[in-house]
């Protein structure tokens, strides 16, 4: 996923916390690998005055989502219903802090910090890109037919629109609509094979978004779990990402670029979920127990994937 995707990104794990609730943090023996993870510099980011190609706006995306500061008013449509938010993204010290704060209803508030340049992890045999957003953007098209389509205007910005479209059907149709002027983005929308819209996420209002002039952190390791379970199938393109910090220990996360999955496996203590597939919001969840040896696990898939999928990528987990 884009680090630019900031209410969407946040919204969809504040769904994942709840509906994840019932989960255990799992105690399991842990053993961290070092993988470099990559970076970029806010002072790289490209100037989108020239751009004439779909690559050269997602590359900007990934920059704008990661060294603009700004305030926005936002609108989320799914199968729940309609929400309006209210967004924030600061940078301090090198450290993003992103906050969506739903005004609809009952009070809640989602904030997520991360390392600000730190990107999605993807194999770095698997291209000789310059920079790991070049890296990022050359992934999703191995996966996705991305076409740029007409100037349009949208919160009344001028905007750029792209259409990804998979190769195969082991994922969904998205829709962005990308600022001009920042390369934020500004709308979302996710559809499934059939063409039924599932999501739409849209900025209705950006206030004051300021290029981040400060430094940030070179590349660091991150830690990539060796856990005594492991997904043995996943749909093409999919690639585990190294665990952020607050991140599950018994926890496993994968993504193609733009969709992610995350695996959950904890031990069955008092009670467990119900076996089976469930829809929350936009996400397809699947539920399994199973029991190995003398002890009963409990298995959790959570991702923006076809159902059918999601339940197969459960079904997989093997352990050692």
């Amino acid at each position: 996923m884009a680090g630019n995707v900031i209410g969407k990104y946040l919204y969809g794990r504040g769904k994942l916390a709840v509906g994840l609730c019932l989960l255990s943090t799992s105690l399991l023996p842990l053993q961290l690998k070092a993988d470099s993870y990559p970076s970029l510099s806010c002072a790289d980011a490209p100037s989108q005055a020239s751009f004439t190609t779909a690559h050269e706006w997602l590359v900007s995306s990934v920059y704008a989502g990661h060294c603009f500061e700004f305030q926005a008013r936002a609108v989320s449509i799914d199968a729940i219903g309609v929400r309006t938010l209210a967004l924030s993204h600061r940078v301090r010290n090198g450290v993003r802090q992103q906050v969506v704060q739903h005004l609809d209803g009952p009070s809640v508030s989602v904030e997520r910090r991360s390392i600000a340049g730190h990107l999605a992890w993807f194999p770095p045999d698997e291209s000789d890109s310059a920079s790991a957003a070049d890296a990022w953007a050359e992934h999703v098209a191995e996966y996705y037919d991305i076409t740029l389509q007409d100037k349009t205007r949208v919160a009344e910005r001028d905007a750029v629109e792209l259409q990804f479209s998979p190769i195969d059907s082991q994922r969904y149709h998205h829709t962005w609509w990308i600022d001009q002027a920042t390369g934020l983005l500004l709308k979302h929308v996710l559809s499934d094979a059939q063409g039924r819209v599932l999501e739409t996420f849209q900025i209705t209002q950006l206030r004051s978004p300021a290029a981040y002039r400060g430094e940030v952190p070179g590349p660091t390791d991150e830690r990539m779990l060796d856990q005594p379970w492991q997904v043995t199938w996943l749909p093409d393109g999919f690639v585990e990402q190294p665990l952020e910090p607050g991140q599950q220990s018994g926890q496993r996360v994968y993504s193609d670029g733009l969709a992610t999955v995350s695996v959950f496996v904890s031990p069955v203590r008092q009670s467990a979920l119900k076996e089976g597939l469930q829809r929350i919001g936009v996400s397809n969840a699947a539920v399994s127990l199973i029991d190995v040896e003398d002890q009963s696990w409990q298995l959790v898939g959570i991702g923006e994937l076809p159902a059918e999928l999601v339940q197969r990528i459960v079904q997989s987990v093997e352990f050692e």
